[in-house]
């Protein structure tokens, strides 16, 4: 099964702003939020949100993780 790059966001604090703090590869969603939880749990995090750098759509950029070119064939669902 391949794994899929998931960007983690949180607050710590209702009212904050969610922050990236990080990313994981994950096989499906479930497990997506396990590792999140798990990898990041050295904060007592408000909320914790989970992406799918798949869904991540670049605006002012052509280039760099987030753009069709820098994503892999398996991060873009098999598309290309």
């Amino acid at each position: 099964m391949e794994e899929k790059i998931y960007d983690v966001f949180a607050r710590k604090s209702r009212g904050d702003a969610l922050s990236h703090i990080g990313y994981l590869e994950a096989p499906d969603d479930a497990l997506a939020r396990v590792y999140a939880w798990k990898t990041y749990d050295e904060e007592n995090w408000f909320e914790m949100c989970i992406v799918p750098r798949a869904a991540i759509l670049p605006v002012n950029r052509d280039d760099g993780p987030f753009s069709l070119s820098g994503r892999s064939k398996a991060q873009m669902g098999g598309r290309r």
